[in-house]
C-alpha cells in the first residue's frame, strides 16, 4: 500500500483517500470542524490547514513584523491547504503541526470564538465540544475582542427533536449535508453571510424524519441539542460500554451512555460499522434505551385465582420450577425470542429438551416496523435469525401456539420475552393457563408485554443493558455487546436465570458462565466480533 509522511510518520492511504482520511484511520487526528468520514466534503472551517512540502511549494506574499527594522517588510508563507479536500499522493510530505500549520489552527480557532458565548456551564455538548478541545490545544489563549458579540437567535425549535442556539453555530454545514445527503430529506440551509449567517429550515416544513438525533450527533459543538438529551446528564459523568441496537434487524452498532453512580443508561450514540451501518442510528433506534429503565418488571409475578401478586424473585424461580415440573413430556410448547440474545435462546432450548422433554418450538417477536432503504430494516427484532439457529427445528408462531393450546396439543408454555406479533385477543388461550389448576404459562421477561399479560409465572431478568450477549442482524453478522450497568437487586440474565430454575428440578448442565455457553452453543451460529471495551479517546 501507498504512502505519504504526515509530520515524519509513514502514512498508508487508499485510492481516493484524502489527507485527513487516511490519517483519520491511523487513529491519527488532525484538527477538523466541517469534515465528517460519511459526508461529502465542506473545506469551509478552514482547520484542517496543513503544509504540503513538494519541491516548487506555492508561497503567499505577506507582510511581517521584523523586530530589528520595527516595521512590517514583505516576506512569503507557505501556501496551505485543507487536509480533507487534498487527495493523498505516495510520498507526499504533509506538516499538520509545523509552525505555520499551528498558526493556521490558532488563528482559525480564534476567529470561530470571536462572536461564541461563553456559556460552557450551562451547554450540553460541554466535555465532548471540539472547540473546547482546539481551544486548548491549538490556541489556549483569552479572547481579545473587546465589543459586545453579535446575537443570534436562541433556543429555535427545529422540530419535535432538535433545539437550535444560532450564537453557539459555527456554520460547518454538516447537519445540512446530513440531512440531504443522507436522510435525503434537505431540510435545512444556512442563510445570510458572514457573522450573520445561521441554520434554517425551509419554509413551512420542520425537521422532521426518522434520524433527526443523528443532526445533533454530527453536530462538532453546541448548536443542536437533543430535547431527550437536553438537561438531563453532564458527559464526563457517563461512561460508555459497546452495545448492539434492539430497534430492528439491521443491528446498529452503539455506544450504551450510562451513569455508573446511578446505573442508569441517559442515551445511545452510533458505534462506527462500515459493514453494518457506518456511522449512523435511526431516532426510533437511539431511543430503545428507554426501555431498559421503563415498564421494567422487576419482581416476580404470580397469578392465582385470577389475581396477580408480586412475589420475590426466588419465590416466583420457585413457582416456575413448580409449574413446569409437572408437565406430561410433548405437551410444553417453548417460545423462543427474537428480542433475546443468542445465549438466552440456547440455554432455554438445551433446558427444554434436555430436562424436560420439549419438542414443540414457538417464536415470539415484535410485529413489522416501517423499513427504509438507509438503515431500517422492516423486521423490528435484533435476533431473530441468532434465536432461528439455535432452534432445533423452524419454530412455529404464536397463532399456531393459540391453536394448539385450543385443541389440546399443548398444556403448558415457557416463553422468553414480552413481545408478540399477535393481539392480547389472540393470547387469550395463553392467559387461560393456570386457571383452576389447568396447566402453566412461565414467561421470562424484561419489560411488561402481551406474553406477561397473559403469563401464571412471570420471572424478572437483565436487560441488554444489564448483560453481555450476541445478536444475528438480517445479514447473518454476529456482534456481541457489553453488560453497562447492573440489573435491579439480584435479577440475572435469561440464560442464568433458566439454569437456576433447571437445578431447582435437577438438571445440571456443564454451564457456569458466559464464556461456558459461548463455547457450547451451535455451530451454525456465525462467529461473533468481539465487542471493544470502551470508546476511543
Amino acid at each position: 500500500m501507498s504512502t505519504f509522511k504526515l509530520d515524519g510518520q509513514d502514512v498508508p492511504f487508499e485510492p481516493g483517500d484524502t489527507i485527513i482520511r487516511a490519517a483519520w484511520r491511523q487513529g491519527i487526528e488532525i484538527p477538523h470542524y466541517c469534515w465528517h468520514p460519511g459526508l461529502s466534503v465542506a473545506a469551509n472551517c478552514r482547520m484542517c490547514l496543513v503544509e504540503i512540502r513538494v519541491e516548487r511549494p506555492m508561497a503567499l506574499p505577506i507582510l511581517a513584523w521584523d523586530d530589528k527594522k520595527k516595521q512590517y517588510v514583505s516576506a512569503t508563507k507557505p501556501k496551505l491547504q485543507p487536509a480533507c479536500q487534498v487527495m493523498a499522493q505516495a510520498d507526499m510530505q504533509v506538516f499538520a503541526k509545523s509552525e505555520q500549520a499551528l498558526k493556521a489552527q490558532e488563528s482559525t480557532q480564534e476567529f470561530l470564538l470571536l462572536n461564541h458565548p461563553v456559556d460552557c456551564p450551562i451547554c450540553d455538548q460541554a466535555g465532548e465540544c471540539k472547540l473546547q478541545d482546539y481551544w486548548l490545544t491549538s490556541q489556549t489563549k483569552l479572547k481579545r475582542k473587546r465589543t459586545e458579540p453579535v446575537h443570534k437567535p436562541k433556543g429555535v425549535v427545529f422540530g419535535p427533536t432538535i433545539v437550535y442556539d444560532a450564537e453557539r453555530c459555527i456554520m460547518c454545514t454538516r447537519c445540512i449535508r446530513f440531512c440531504e445527503e443522507v436522510a435525503k430529506d434537505p431540510v435545512l440551509d444556512m442563510r445570510e453571510r458572514g457573522n450573520t449567517n445561521e441554520i434554517v429550515v425551509s419554509p413551512g416544513r420542520e425537521l422532521d424524519n426518522d434520524y433527526t438525533l443523528m443532526t445533533e450527533h454530527v453536530c462538532p459543538v453546541g448548536a443542536l441539542t437533543s430535547k431527550d438529551f437536553r438537561f438531563k446528564a453532564r458527559v464526563w459523568f457517563l461512561k460508555s460500554a459497546p452495545g448492539v441496537c434492539t430497534g430492528c434487524a439491521t443491528g446498529c452498532n452503539t455506544w450504551v451512555d450510562f451513569d455508573p453512580r446511578y446505573q442508569r443508561v441517559y442515551r445511545l450514540r452510533p458505534r462506527d460499522n462500515a459493514a453494518v451501518n457506518q456511522y449512523w442510528m435511526c431516532d426510533d433506534g437511539m431511543m430503545t434505551y428507554k426501555r431498559f429503565h421503563e415498564d421494567r418488571i422487576v419482581a416476580g409475578r404470580v397469578r392465582d385465582g385470577g389475581r396477580v401478586a408480586e412475589v420475590s424473585r426466588e419465590d416466583a424461580l420457585d413457582a416456575a420450577a413448580a409449574a413446569l415440573g409437572g408437565v406430561a413430556p410433548g405437551k410444553l410448547a417453548v417460545v423462543l425470542g427474537a428480542q433475546a440474545s443468542s445465549e438466552d435462546n440456547y440455554v432455554l432450548v438445551r433446558f427444554a429438551r434436555e430436562h424436560l422433554g420439549a419438542e414443540r418450538f414457538y417464536l415470539a417477536a415484535k410485529a413489522a416496523w416501517k423499513g427504509d432503504d438507509i438503515l431500517r430494516h422492516p423486521d423490528a427484532n435484533p435476533n431473530r435469525a441468532g434465536a432461528l439457529r439455535v432452534a432445533p427445528t423452524a419454530p412455529a408462531t404464536l397463532t399456531e401456539l393459540a391453536s394448539d393450546l385450543e385443541s389440546g396439543a399443548v398444556t403448558a408454555v415457557l416463553s422468553l420475552g414480552s413481545d408478540a406479533d399477535v393481539t392480547e385477543a389472540d393470547l387469550a388461550p395463553l392467559s387461560r393457563l393456570g386457571a383452576a389448576g389447568a396447566g402453566a404459562h412461565v414467561n421470562l421477561a424484561v419489560n411488561a408485554g402481551p406474553l406477561t399479560s397473559a403469563a401464571s409465572v412471570v420471572v424478572p431478568v437483565a436487560s441488554v443493558a444489564e448483560s453481555s450477549g450476541t445478536f444475528v442482524n438480517a445479514k447473518g453478522v454476529a456482534q456481541q455487546f457489553r453488560k453497562a450497568v447492573s440489573a435491579p437487586g439480584t435479577i440475572q440474565p435469561a440464560w442464568h436465570t433458566l439454569i437456576e430454575i433447571g437445578r431447582l428440578l435437577g438438571w445440571s448442565p456443564d454451564l457456569a458462565r458466559l464464556a461456558d455457553v459461548r463455547s457450547a452453543m451451535p455451530k451454525a451460529l456465525p462467529e461473533a466480533s468481539e465487542a471493544p471495551a470502551a470508546p476511543p479517546a
